[in-house]
């Protein structure tokens, strides 16, 4: 099989619609997941463009961090008495929904009206 020179490959790949560039500057890459974070400080990051999709190629060396559980968010007794007033339940039951609500008054109000 014939050896491509890459000017070549890249002619091909602009013919088929491909646009294949190099970033440069990229310090680094941290995927998210649930419970940890994946680092890859000072990756070669490719990126390709085919058919309106552009596809991020990541190499380098992966760091695992545990992420910390996430703080409670604080509910006050006004956020509480709100909730309560609006929904017409007790303030222990508005304050839980605020809870799984994250704080978010809207949301709680939304969780206690639709269980009603």
């Amino acid at each position: 099989m014939k050896r491509m020179n890459p000017r070549e490959v890249r002619r091909m790949m602009q013919k088929m619609g491909m646009g294949l560039e190099e970033m440069t500057g990229v310090l680094k890459v941290t995927i998210s997941m649930k419970g940890k974070n994946l680092v890859i400080p000072d990756p070669q990051v490719t990126v390709m463009k085919v058919s309106g999709q552009t596809i991020y190629q990541v190499v380098g060396e992966t760091v695992e961090e545990k992420v910390e559980a996430e703080a409670k968010v604080a509910i006050s007794d006004e956020d509480a008495q709100l909730v309560s007033a609006q929904t017409g339940v007790s303030i222990e039951v508005a304050r839980k929904a605020l809870e799984t609500a994250n704080g978010d008054l809207a949301q709680a109000i939304m969780l206690l009206t639709a269980k009603g």
